[in-house]
């Protein structure tokens, strides 16, 4: 019975765990690379439309 107990206990924190601090470090990390990424993407598209503009002359 005390195994029961313990295995539902267990349960219980692996998933108060899990849905308080795993899925919220995760999801600021998207967030985060998603950021990184966009401004990335800014830098590259200028850096672009710079060299091309430079060429041009």
């Amino acid at each position: 019975m005390s195994r029961v107990v313990m295995l539902v206990i267990g349960t219980l924190l692996g998933l108060f765990v899990l849905f308080n601090f795993l899925l919220p470090l995760l999801a600021g990390l998207f967030k985060l690379a998603l950021i990184v990424g966009v401004i990335a993407l800014l830098v590259f598209v200028a850096v672009t439309v710079m060299s091309k503009s430079s060429r041009s002359r």
